[in-house]
């Protein structure tokens, strides 16, 4: 299975490019070099309104690799451009040449004593930093709203900002040192004495230029001035010329104008920060004045370190939330004009948290307000306020009409003006017909940002959107003196107007800096420098309509973090894009070989390899689950003779069931008689002779499972539950190599009379399911059949929910959730642990290392917290892998597509320690794969329970 390589891709392109392929191939792979439609298409967007695909797509996973990348590059005048996880706003992560990819591998980091400072692969999550540089009290300074999702070669890239470090905390003000590969391969490191040495010999030319720049600049009393003036606010158009105002050392000066360079002047193949406090102590309060002027009235007596963060929230931001869960009710009551300041104070110890407090009220005590300022300072309440923030974004993109396209724009003004310069933005929004477009930021450093819909089907339409773009820069610059881009990058959709920001003088130099580091113009061309004045209206993105559980898309990626097929073949947001290309096709009935290629190719990159989680609708900001919009595409794929087989299946249950224990049975009378390896030879063998068809066999393969009797009888005098034994544990039993040999329905049984609990079981067990196998498949209707038999069984039991039902298969939890009668009171594993179990039963936590593993299902049920508290309770050290999300089991996807659960699971193994040797989870295929990668047992959360508790009396 998999997509084959197809040498006539490579042939097509032009022959500059196949020079370059065959130069890199002996060393990168050809295994990481793609020239195919599909891929190219996936890589082919980012976060911004641009789509652009690249000729060749290349994967790196080390230094040496770029250095012989860029090497036959330049050699070949291939011009290249740089991609980490794709979150760039500004069309910066796109190319039509080659686009070099930062994929596995770029995670290594380093922290120094105390935690003062970190250094970082460019390929770990800013996020990823600060847990990292939890333990010291320490975190990185950047801290941009897409720190979950954006990798450290971006953060620094861009300059990213947020709405803490301003402009004292960001990536040019705490940088110390970084790795760099240049246009031609040349490599340095700035921190190293050695280094610096051997680039003086090969790149004397570059130092030369960079300090006669230095000099120009600094006897150049009124540009000197001009750039520190720009660099008073948050600026990222254009490149960083206060490097040169700021530093005299040319290593130095290398350091700050990579920073903010957006790969236009180099790699960026490491980088150390200094760190900064990560402050324990935090209050917010939600300030409502009754128009924008005294909210900036307010933003000007504020400043840090007296508060953190304010925020600033237009009426119509508001309006946006005002309906979600949670949001307090008084908002829906504010007038037209009103406006909000989100304030965060923050503080090493608590009296001077309360200090503060005291302060901003005082400081603020007479501007007008529409109520009372109320700070809080605990957690599940200030976060509930800055869900309101954090809800403005996605509300905006998942209100717009279907086909527009959602985009959000990043200025900045001296702070003084802040309030004019708002309500002249307003105004130029609602007399370009962006009435419905928000406004919100970050107040304190006069960054705002606006956000608004836009449709590019029509000529009309298109000239709108540059009047209008035209227009906002007109005012920025000329009537309040800010920054075109404050923390986005310039990209291609402000590169057009740089010169407009910063005058001929002052882009004549940075002409002449890309002319040092890039004299062939190669490194992401058109990406900050550009000849194109109507570059930022060319390669637009089309949104057709395409389905209704992904036509919300923003395409932001924020998704892909916990995909599980993200390094083997596709993510959601990639998904979602081709899907996007085919329907466009598909109407316009244009290149049908690409679209029947596209559609074909689809099959095993976007279909057969989604694990069908869920996990991306937990970070997707409006809420697509990717994994719903396959399992309906292969609904639209089953046949008729499909589905009457799922039917049938689903009327004669127990039969099939009985048929799936007698095969695993079978299986582990083999493994006994002839062991692991001869076993696993053999069925190796026969799955390659059938072409992948054949399911694979593993060692932690299970026995065949086996079911409780019914019980219905009940004692009065004691508590009732009833106890749903899934299928999958029903069919599936412990593996020939797991620790506990009992069947799951002993162990829960166990616990719940250690409880003393009345348990019952439903009659006819056997015929029993809750549909879940099938919805992953796309059988909605066999699925259903199950459910809505299931569901009647356990409404009869429960007295109409009025017992509790125990489930002890994540997965079908959710679904029984989800589709089920709402009087059921459904649980969890887990949660019958947490909730029900051990607040009754003695527990002695095991003096033993033990792995844990959060199901997707139990993510998405939001459990856990009370996984960890549970695993906790019952071992004295627990291990859960950071880095390890979605198995990638996915029911039987282990079987049949193994390479789907090993990619997911790549970084298991390294994260378990050496005295760790048994795992925990709650779903019986998950727990198959996760022993493999693992080397050890790992079996349901209930079982260790059961074997560190006892009755109380």
């Amino acid at each position: 299975m998999g997509l084959q390589w197809n040498a006539r891709d490579v042939a097509r392109l032009p022959e500059a490019y196949r020079r370059f392929y065959s130069a890199i191939q002996p060393l990168v792979g050809r295994g990481r070099i793609f020239a195919d439609p599909i891929r190219t298409l996936a890589y082919g967007v980012d976060a911004s309104l641009y789509r652009i695909n690249p000729k060749l797509v290349v994967q790196v996973r080390n230094v040496s690799e770029v250095v012989e990348v860029l090497k036959q590059a330049h050699a070949c005048a291939v011009p290249v451009t740089f991609r980490g996880s794709g979150t760039s706003l500004s069309g910066q992560a796109l190319s039509n040449s080659v686009l070099v990819v930062a994929a596995a591998g770029w995670d290594g980091y380093s922290i120094a004593p105390g935690g003062e400072s970190i250094t970082l692969a460019p390929g770990i999550l800013g996020v990823e930093a600060n847990q990292y540089l939890k333990d010291y009290g320490r975190k990185i300074g950047p801290d941009p709203a897409s720190i979950n999702h954006a990798v450290i070669g971006g953060i620094a890239a861009n300059n990213a900002s947020g709405m803490c470090c301003g402009t004292a905390d960001n990536s040019y003000k705490t940088i110390e040192s970084l790795q760099v590969v240049f246009a031609d391969g040349t490599f340095l490191d700035t921190g190293d004495p050695a280094s610096r040495e051997a680039f003086c010999k090969a790149k004397p030319e570059l130092l030369a230029g960079l300090s006669a720049l230095r000099d120009e600049i600094e006897r150049e009393e009124e540009l000197r001035e001009f750039i520190s003036r720009k660099f008073k606010i948050k600026n990222t158009t254009g490149y960083g010329l206060n490097s040169f105002v700021d530093y005299q050392d040319p290593f130095d000066i290398i350091n700050h104008i990579l920073i903010g360079s957006e790969g236009t002047l180099g790699f960026i193949a490491r980088i150390t920060y200094r760190t900064v406090v990560d402050h324990a102590h935090k209050a917010s309060a939600l300030m409502l004045f009754p128009d924008i002027g005294s909210a900036c009235q307010a933003v000007m007596q504020l400043s840090r370190p007296l508060v953190a963060a304010a925020e600033l929230i237009d009426r119509v931001s508001l309006r946006s939330v005002e309906d979600r869960p949670g949001m307090p009710e008084h908002l829906k009551t504010l007038p037209e004009e009103a406006a909000a300041l989100l304030v965060e104070i923050r503080a090493e110890e608590r009296e001077q948290l309360q200090s503060r407090i005291g302060e901003v009220e005082t400081v603020l005590a007479d501007i007008p307000k529409l109520m009372p300022i109320s700070f809080t300072d605990k957690k599940a309440e200030y976060e509930m306020l800055w869900k309101i923030r954090s809800g403005i974004f996605p509300a905006v993109g998942g209100m717009r009409k279907p086909g527009t396209t959602v985009i959000i724009e990043d200025v900045a003004f001296p702070k003084a003006g802040l309030g004019d310069a708002v309500l002249a933005l307003r105004r130029l929004m609602n007399e370009h017909g962006y009435q419905d477009g928000i406004i919100y930021g970050h107040a304190l450093d006069g960054n705002v940002h606006f956000v608004f819909s836009q449709d590019f089907s029509t000529q009309e339409e298109l000239k709108r959107y540059e009047e209008f773009m035209a227009a906002i820069c007109r005012m920025v610059v000329e009537d309040h003196q800010g920054s075109l881009k404050a923390e986005h990058g310039t990209g291609r959709n402000v590169a057009p107007f740089v010169e407009l920001e910063w005058g001929p003088r002052a882009y004549a130099l940075m002409k002449r800096i890309k002319d040092l580091f890039d004299p062939q113009r190669l490194l992401n061309p058109d990406v900050i420098l550009t000849d194109n004045p109507l570059l930022h209206l060319a390669d637009i993105k089309a949104a057709p309509r395409t389905h209704e559980i992904v036509d919300k898309c923003i395409e932001c990626g924020y998704c892909e973090v916990n995909c599980p097929s993200k390094n083997l073949t596709s993510t959601p947001r990639q998904r979602i894009a081709i899907q996007r290309e085919i329907v466009s096709l598909q109407q316009s009935g244009a290149d049908e070989a690409r679209r029947r290629r596209l559609e074909s190719d689809y099959e095993y990159f976007g279909e057969i390899t989604c694990a069908a989680d869920g996990l991306c609708e937990t970070t997707c900001p409006v809420g697509i689950n990717t994994g719903s919009f396959t399992k309906q595409l292969r609904a639209d794929q089953t046949t008729v003779r499909g589905r009457k087989i799922a039917k049938f299946i689903a009327g004669n249950f127990s039969r099939v069931s009985s048929m799936a224990k007698l095969g695993l049975g079978g299986a582990n009378l083999a493994h006994s008689l002839l062991g692991g390896v001869m076993l696993g030879g053999l069925a190796g063998g026969m799955r390659n002779l059938s072409g992948g068809h054949l399911p694979k066999w593993t060692p932690w393969m299970p026995k065949a499972g086996s079911s409780p009797a019914p019980r219905q009888e009940v004692a009065n005098e004691r508590e009732r539950v009833i106890y749903f034994p899934s299928c999958v544990t029903r069919m599936m039993g412990p593996a020939k190599e797991d620790l506990d040999q009992r069947q799951l329905h002993e162990v829960m049984l166990s616990l719940f009379a250690k409880a003393d609990y009345q348990v019952l079981l439903p009659k006819e067990l056997e015929d029993l399911c809750c549909g879940m196998p099938f919805e992953s498949k796309g059988y909605f209707e066999a699925a259903n059949q199950l459910s809505d038999r299931l569901e009647t069984v356990l409404l009869a039991l429960s007295e109409d929910g009025k017992i509790p039902v125990v489930c002890d298969t994540s997965p079908c939890v959710y679904r029984m959730k989800r589709v089920m009668d709402k009087r059921l009171k459904i649980l969890d594993t887990v949660e019958a642990l947490h909730d029900l179990l051990l607040p009754r039963l003695a527990v002695t936590p095991l003096d033993k290392t033990v792995a844990l593993h959060v199901t997707c299902s139990a993510t998405k049920l939001g459990l856990t917290d009370k996984f960890k508290a549970v695993a906790n309770a019952c071992a004295t050290k627990v291990i859960v892998p950071p880095k390890v999300r979605c198995c990638g089991f996915a029911g039987d996807k282990g079987f049949e597509v193994p390479e789907l659960n090993e990619s997911a699971l790549e970084h298991l193994a390294e994260a378990l320690p050496p005295d760790c040797a048994s795992g925990y989870s709650n779903s019986r295929t998950c727990e198959i794969g996760l022993a493999e990668r693992s080397g050890f047992s790992y079996q349901s959360i209930a079982y260790l329970a059961d074997r560190c508790s006892k009755a109380k009396r």
